[in-house]
């Protein structure tokens, strides 16, 4: 790794070290580094547990477990300076072991995870941001693809053998190498995929109630479906009648559906769920930095924006996650009560009409300030 000099005329190579040598601990600082920011693993995961002990007849404990963006469970075993000769057979073990966990027992993992780490949020409402789904239509741990990612300063031969091996029989593994450079006071650390991802395969061993609970969450989603078809049928109706937002819109068996308000990435939801119905200015351009840049954008115009909308609204910059949100809610409304939907429908027809008349006008100037960036 080099530095780049300001005069960007030359570079300068930055000192590598082991891990152990700047005092580094596996389970105090590299472990708590990628439960901090699983980003570091090149994609989005939500950690679930640290140092999970909870399988059956064994006291084993594997470092982190997480959840990838389809819901599958991923394994993250972690090592320092060396990966040791027996990492692999230590990770597939665990793998079996959690490829039984049923959806209940994950969100049983995840609320005592959440609450020795001192936080009152629910476990059901973390999973349901994490996905952007309502918890009951997520599906966690479906059949047998479990993954594994093993972390280490060095991987030594006997590893990457037996990794490329098992990936030639479709095992789900990654392999990173993490490599920390020093200069002067400062620290840096790479975290460089050096195994790549493969597909696929079974595994079993387990807490035995899941095969069961596979089949009938299917049979729940194609009811769901129909009652969001059901709804948003309405809520575009009764929107065309008053001010066509939706002329383009049709009905959708997702828990939202959204417009435009002139700029990319940046539109205005309707979102349904059992618990709430609310209207969001949603942020996503695809990059965590830009779209961090548009929410503070609105933020300084916050004062004028809640003037205009005539209340306060709730401003999530959400800087753990990608994407970043504005938004209203009516909570203690349910999309399975038909009773609730007429009062759902005018809230969220009355405030995405605010919404859009407030925030279109900003979009220009958006737009400017982003090409200036």
């Amino acid at each position: 790794m080099y530095l780049i000099n300001p005069d960007k005329t030359s570079i300068k190579k930055l000192e590598e070290k082991k891990l152990s040598q700047l005092g580094v601990k596996e389970r105090n600082h590299l472990q708590e580094w990628i439960a901090s920011n699983p980003q570091a693993l090149g994609e989005d995961l939500l950690i679930i547990q640290k140092e999970f002990n909870g399988f059956n007849d064994t006291n084993e404990r594997l470092d982190l477990l997480a959840l990838d963006k389809q819901g599958i469970i991923v394994v993250i075993e972690n090592k320092l300076d060396d990966s040791g000769r027996d990492v692999t057979w230590q990770a597939l073990k665990y793998a079996s072991y959690c490829s039984s966990l049923t959806k209940e027992q994950i969100r049983n993992i995840f609320q005592e995870y959440l609450k020795k780490s001192l936080s009152t949020d629910s476990a059901e409402e973390k999973l349901a941001e994490f996905f952007e789904k309502e918890y009951e239509e997520i599906s966690l741990n479906m059949g047998a693809g479990q993954r594994i990612i093993m972390v280490a300063g060095k991987f030594r031969k006997e590893v990457t053998s037996t990794v490329l091996w098992l990936m030639n029989y479709k095992i789900r593994i990654q392999c990173f190498k993490a490599t920390p450079f020093v200069l002067g006071e400062h620290w840096f650390l790479t975290v460089e995929q050096i195994l790549p991802i493969q597909g696929t395969e079974d595994f079993t061993i387990g807490m035995a109630e899941k095969t069961q609970e596979d089949i009938s969450s299917q049979e729940v989603l194609k009811s769901r479906h129909h009652i969001r078809l059901d709804f948003w049928s309405e809520y575009i109706k009764y929107n065309n009648e008053r001010n066509l937002l939706f002329k383009n819109s049709s009905p959708s068996k997702d828990n939202w559906i959204g417009i435009g308000i002139g700029i990319t990435g940046v539109g205005i939801n309707s979102v349904i769920s059992k618990n709430y119905a609310r209207v969001e200015i949603y942020i996503n351009r695809g990059e965590k930095d830009e779209n961090k840049k548009v929410f503070d954008f609105y933020f300084k115009h916050k004062i004028e924006i809640e003037s205009l909308f005539g209340q306060e609204l709730i401003w999530e910059r959400m800087d753990d996650r990608v994407s970043a949100r504005i938004k209203c809610q009516l909570n203690g409304v349910s999309i399975f009560e038909k009773d609730n939907w007429h009062e759902m429908i005018t809230y969220m027809s009355i405030n995405i009409e605010k919404l859009e008349k407030i925030f279109r006008p900003y979009s220009s100037k958006l737009s400017s300030f982003l090409k200036n960036q």
